[in-house]
Parts: C-alpha cells; sequence; structure tokens
C-alpha cells in the first residue's frame, strides 16, 4: 500500500463517530479547506474528524513545469482535455491507504464520505466509485470524473447506492460547468444517487454551498449507525 500522506485534522468534538477524506485542489495544501469547517455548522452530536491531506509536489504542464501540490498532471486547457491517466490512479492509491488508516482507527468505511475541491474533487470522484467499500459518501466540488470511460468496467459494487453530492459554480473559468454536469448526467444514467446544486460563483465554494454541504453530510451520516 501506498505511504500515508501528512494531513491536516480537524474534529469538531471528542470520540468522533465518522470521518471526511477531503482533497484539495491544484496548487494547494490541505489547510485550504480547513477555515470551512465552522461554516459546515455540523451538530456537536456528530463529532466529525476531518482529514485535509497535502498532495505530494510535483511539475505541472500547464504551469511551464513549475512544481507544485497536484493530485495529478494537467497537460492542456481545453475542455476534451487529455488526462494523466498514471498520476490519477497514483493519487487512488494515496486516498486509499489514507481511508484504510481512519478504517485502522475504528471508523467503518460506511461512516467516512470522501470528497474534494476541484483536482481533488476529481480524485474523490475517481477513487469513490472504485472503492472497495461502501462509503457513506462522495464528494465532488467544482470537478468532473476522470476517465469516464472506463468507469462502466471499473465501478465499485459496493458504491453502486453510495449518495453523491455535486456542486459547482455556473461561472466557473478553471473547470467549465459543463464538465461537472457532463459527469453527473453520466452517472444519473448509471443509477448513481447524485444530487446536484450549482450556484451563481466563479471556481470557488460559495457560502450557500457551505450550508448544503453541511445539510448533506448531517443527512448521510445519519442514515447509518454509529
Amino acid at each position: 500500500m501506498a505511504e500515508r500522506l501528512p494531513c491536516v485534522e480537524v474534529e469538531t468534538g471528542p470520540d468522533p463517530v465518522a470521518s471526511i477524506v477531503w482533497l484539495h485542489g491544484l496548487g494547494a495544501d490541505g489547510h485550504d479547506f480547513e477555515p470551512i469547517v465552522p461554516a459546515l455548522r455540523i451538530p456537536p452530536e456528530l463529532p466529525i474528524r476531518f482529514v485535509f491531506p497535502h498532495a505530494p509536489s510535483m511539475p505541472v504542464t500547464i504551469n511551464n513545469g513549475f512544481v507544485m501540490p497536484a493530485w495529478y498532471d494537467i497537460l492542456e486547457m481545453s475542455i476534451e482535455r487529455r488526462v494523466d491517466e498514471d498520476g490519477v490512479r497514483r493519487s487512488t492509491e494515496l486516498v486509499e491507504t489514507l481511508l484504510a488508516h481512519e478504517r485502522e482507527r475504528g471508523i467503518p468505511s460506511e461512516r467516512i464520505i470522501l470528497g474534494g475541491f476541484s483536482q481533488g474533487g476529481a480524485i474523490a470522484a475517481f477513487a469513490g466509485l472504485r472503492h472497495e467499500h461502501p462509503l457513506a459518501g462522495i464528494m465532488i466540488l467544482s470537478a468532473y470524473l476522470p476517465l469516464p470511460e472506463k468507469i462502466a468496467e471499473e465501478a465499485s459494487i459496493a458504491n453502486r447506492a453510495t449518495p453523491i453530492l455535486q456542486c459547482h459554480g455556473e461561472w466557473d473559468p478553471v473547470v467549465p460547468v459543463g464538465l461537472g454536469k457532463g459527469t453527473a448526467e453520466l452517472l444519473q444514467e448509471r443509477g448513481y444517487g447524485l444530487r446536484w446544486h450549482g450556484y451563481a460563483a466563479p471556481h470557488t465554494v460559495h457560502p450557500d454551498e457551505a450550508t448544503d454541504i453541511g445539510r448533506w453530510i448531517v443527512e448521510v451520516l445519519g442514515r447509518t449507525e454509529h
């Protein structure tokens, strides 16, 4: 199994009964979404451990090879962009290690949400749909599913009924909203229970989005016993 990445951790109360592994976007780090935790308004009776890993650093082609934290290389900016498949699969292995660590700490997979923003959301979608254990939920924020043509043969049966939350800014200049909607339509056609929220926002998390995310977290974690 891949080496476990360093992480920022925030617990909303003692003795967490659930975990959320939340992946940041290109060029950011695990501290990027640390401030959002209070805005989610998680009730005290649902103590959650938020795990915000730091992506490894690598050269990024569209940034002239500049080395920065990234889950995979971005080869081109076009909507029909080529995807760094090797990088996506390497990061999926890193995510699997993080999920296994949460299980080792006593959190069942059914009490773990995997999510992310932008590049991190793409990895969350790719890894979550393939994960061999059932997750509490998958959260795709301002992102899309890489290598959608392979989902039919690679998707795990364990997560066919897992709730999926997908949020996207309608004015996003970085990850066009059409990419996000294409992912939503594909997954809905394949029978996944996906909830879509669009916002009058660019490539960011809108304040209303934080509210919607918090409500969804409480909803999906409330479906499973603890």
